[in-house]
This record gives C-alpha cells, sequence and structure tokens, in this order.
C-alpha cells in the first residue's frame, strides 16, 4: 500500500502527496579500474571533483527535492569505506536519512535494486529515483518529477544529445518528439539509431519496476543455456546462484541490457531532455572536464564557496580554506586546489585539479593535469596535458598513431624534478620523474 503524506496546497485545500526515495549506485572496487592511479588510494564515488567527491553532487541535489527523507547508496564497496562520508553528509543535510546497502558481489544495476527491494519500499514509497554515481551533470530531479506526474508514468529517464559520432559508445533512445514517450531503448547499438542518449538517471514507480525485473529473471531462468566457468576477470558479470522465493536462480541484471528495452513497450515510459551539461565519469582523465562543469556550475549560482576574480584568478576557481597560494600565482579557469596545497610565486595553473598536501614550487606550469595527493612539483617544471575539445566524451587522444590519455595524470606521492617537462602520462603513484617524458605511462 503506498503511504500518501497529506500536504497544504497552494488554494489552501488539503491534498496528497506521493512518496519519493532514492538511491544511488556506487559500484565498488573491481569497477573502477579505468579511474587508475587515482582509485587506488580513493574509491571513485569519493574523489573530490570541484571541491567535494563525485558522491556528494549526486546527494546534494537529490536533497533539493522537494518530499525526499531517504537516500540509499548501493554498492560493493566495504561499508567502511563510505561511514565518514554519510556521517558528515548526515550533519550537512540533517533532514536525510541516509543509509549504505552492501552486495556480497556485484550484482549490476537492476540485480542491486531487486536484491534490496525489501528496504526501497520500506514506508510504501510510490516512486524511487535511481541515480548512477558517476555521472556529473545538473540533475533536473525536479523536472523528471513534473513529467512522471504530468504523464503518470511508469518511468522517466533523463536523456540528453550527444554527436552521432559518440552516440553508439552509451545507450540510445528513440522517442516521440511532442509526446516525449519513450518508444525504443537500444544499449550501444552497432549502428547510429538515435542521438538521445541515457544519461544514467532514471525516476520509477515502485509498483512497475520491481515486476519488470522479476519478469526478466524468469525469462532468464526459461532460457535454455550453456553452462560456463567464467574466468576469474569475468567473475562479476557472471550470474549469482541466490535462490529467490519461488526456486528461481537469480542473475547479475543491468538496467540498461536487460530491463529498458522492455519498459519503452509499456507506452508509459517517457524521457525528460536536459539540454544542461552532462559527461560520464568513467575514466580518471575525465574528472578534468566534469571539474569545470561543476566549477562553471557553482559560478553562474554565485557560489560563495569559489575564490573572488582577481587579476590572478580567472574564475571559476576553487580553492580550499587550508591552503597556501601565493598571492602571484595565476589560477584559472576550472581549477580546484585541494586541502594543505602549497602554491608557490609565479606558479600557473589551468584547467586542473591540485589534490591535499601537493606542493607547486615557483614558477611551475600546471596545465590539463590532475596532481595525486602528497605530490611535488619542482621549479620552472611543466606538467601538462592537451586539451580536449568541449561536448567531446573522451579524454584520450592519437599522437604518433598511439592512443594516450590528453589528460596528465600524476598518482599519489610523484615528484617532478626542477625544470623537468612531463607531457601527456599517466604516472603511478610513488614515482620520480628527472627528466622530460611525454605519451608514456610510467610504472
Amino acid at each position: 500500500m503506498s503511504l500518501k503524506v497529506p500536504t497544504r496546497q497552494a488554494n489552501g485545500t488539503t491534498g496528497t502527496t506521493a512518496s519519493t526515495k532514492a538511491v544511488i549506485l556506487v559500484g565498488g572496487p573491481s569497477r573502477g579500474t579505468r579511474f587508475r592511479p587515482l582509485s587506488l588510494d580513493v574509491p571513485k564515488p569519493l574523489f573530490d571533483v570541484a571541491g567535494h567527491p563525485i558522491l556528494w553532487h549526486c546527494l546534494r541535489a537529490v536533497a533539493k527535492v522537494p518530499g525526499i527523507r531517504e537516500v540509499i547508496l548501493v554498492g560493493y564497496y566495504d561499508e567502511s569505506v563510505f561511514r565518514e562520508f554519510i556521517k558528515d553528509s548526515a550533519r550537512e543535510l540533517p533532514q536525510i536519512r541516509i543509509q549504505y546497502l552492501r552486495e556480497y558481489q556485484a550484482l549490476g544495476t537492476a540485480g542491486g535494486l531487486y536484491h534490496f527491494r525489501d528496504v526501497i519500499l520500506k514506508g510504501g514509497p510510490d516512486r524511487f529515483f535511481v541515480l548512477n554515481a558517476d555521472v556529473c551533470c545538473s540533475f533536473p530531479l525536479e523536472q523528471m518529477l513534473k513529467l512522471f506526474e504530468e504523464k503518470k508514468a511508469e518511468a522517466v529517464i533523463l536523456g540528453t544529445r550527444v554527436s552521432n559520432d559518440a552516440a553508439t559508445n552509451f545507450g540510445c533512445i528513440v522517442s516521440d518528439p511532442q509526446t516525449k514517450q519513450v518508444l525504443h531503448y537500444v544499449e550501444k547499438p552497432e549502428s547510429h539509431i538515435s542521438n538521445l542518449i541515457n544519461c544514467g538517471v532514471y525516476l520509477f514507480s515502485t509498483e512497475t519496476i520491481f515486476p519488470s525485473i522479476r519478469s526478466a529473471i524468469k525469462r532468464r531462468a526459461d532460457r535454455p543455456r550453456l553452462v560456463s566457468y567464467p574466468s576469474s576477470e569475468n567473475l562479476d558479470a557472471s550470474y549469482f546462484a541466490e535462490k529467490l522465493e519461488d526456486g528461481e536462480k537469480n542473475e547479475v541484471l543491468r538496467l540498461e541490457q536487460d530491463i529498458l528495452s522492455d519498459l519503452a513497450d509499456s507506452n508509459q515510459f517517457f524521457v525528460l531532455e536536459t539540454k544542461d551539461f552532462w559527461r560520464q565519469i568513467k575514466t580518471a582523465g575525465s574528472a578534468v572536464p566534469a571539474n569545470a562543469l561543476y566549477l562553471q556550475k557553482a559560478f553562474q549560482s554565485q557560489s560563495e564557496e569559489l575564490a573572488a576574480p582577481s587579476a590572478n584568478i580567472l574564475p571559476p576557481v576553487f580553492i580550499h580554506p587550508t591552503a597556501d597560494v601565493d598571492p602571484t600565482a595565476k589560477l584559472g579557469p576550472n581549477v580546484s586546489i585541494g586541502p594543505r596545497a602549497v602554491i608557490g610565486a609565479g606558479v600557473r595553473v589551468k584547467e586542473s585539479i591540485v589534490l591535499e598536501d601537493v606542493e607547486i614550487k615557483h614558477d611551475a606550469c600546471v596545465l590539463y593535469s590532475i596532481i595525486g595527493w602528497n605530490s611535488r612539483v619542482g621549479a620552472w617544471a611543466r606538467v601538462e596535458g592537451t586539451p580536449t575539445p568541449v561536448g567531446s566524451h573522451t579524454t584520450s587522444i592519437v599522437k604518433n598513431g598511439v592512443k594516450v590519455q590528453s589528460i596528465t595524470i600524476l598518482g599519489k606521492d610523484c615528484g617532478v624534478g626542477d625544470e623537468v617537462r612531463v607531457q601527456n602520462c599517466v604516472c603511478l603513484p610513488n614515482k620520480e620523474l628527472k627528466r622530460d617524458v611525454s605519451n608514456e605511462v610510467i610504472m
């Protein structure tokens, strides 16, 4: 039975409002390999972008939706990973109860929802948001809710337009431009069907989504198949053998591949197309464009967290209150400086993330890069990547016929010597660079 909460309408009459929850999918340690070397030290959802963990941006967006009182994080990291984050967030957002539910292994985006369905359904919510934590966008959740109510929808998906070339790397949505109804959904199609893609943000009716997942499980159970023995790399993609109440075999299930195309047949599946920014944070390098997008958004909303513009601060720039920045250093645009970082005289930093306890000595230059925790950049050194085109959804480029990372990344505790130049490199933790390097992964 759905829980209805009495509310006072604008006209003074008492109406009822449906109850809403939110689920944020945070993944787990066997994912995030593309986020190395940064994920070697911090789980991807807790990596700082624009001065806050990636997960915080999702959580803050959910907290702005009136009526949401509960947020559930679902993943397969150890419980201890999110303990401090949840404590800090609970202080900042006291109106919301935040809990973390750990899968015993990777169950897939739909499998995790189904596994914890009793917790999600507790209190009788009518609908719930599902957000992938590795998405960077303005999260227009209230607009999704409005569309959901207007259309009496069973599901609403957030969509955005990308170039035709990029579209086949994502889930593609064919929709009716007038009614916004989803007519067809294909995950990573082999040929072009649409440039409207899945942003990884959903709103589901509780009455519809769990039966949909259950029938997908049943379909699989009924389908004859060869018994396979998965290799260790593919263990997380193999199915798990938990028995359901009626003896069905439960499997890894993904919303994108296994559920959404069926929902498109229901006629009650709609898409909200966002014209605002959107980006996936898959690789470590993609944190730099995500940082820029969140900083620009904060600048537009005149966030007091950002450094005041000046001759040497080209906005938007985030400087942690504990960082020490020489007044002659020139920062920006799109720069984040982490806790206790020390930025010397005459330093130039642009389009970069400088993490905590980093030291950048005088007259060094850091462009299109991420400088890892406790790293040191010597005097007159250059650490630089290559700018990627606005609207591009990749951070790799081809140099001399070889695909290289366009963003230079120094892992934790790296050192760059005085006057050394590092260009388009990924450097694993604890490395000392004493000579010029370019287009390399430094092991």
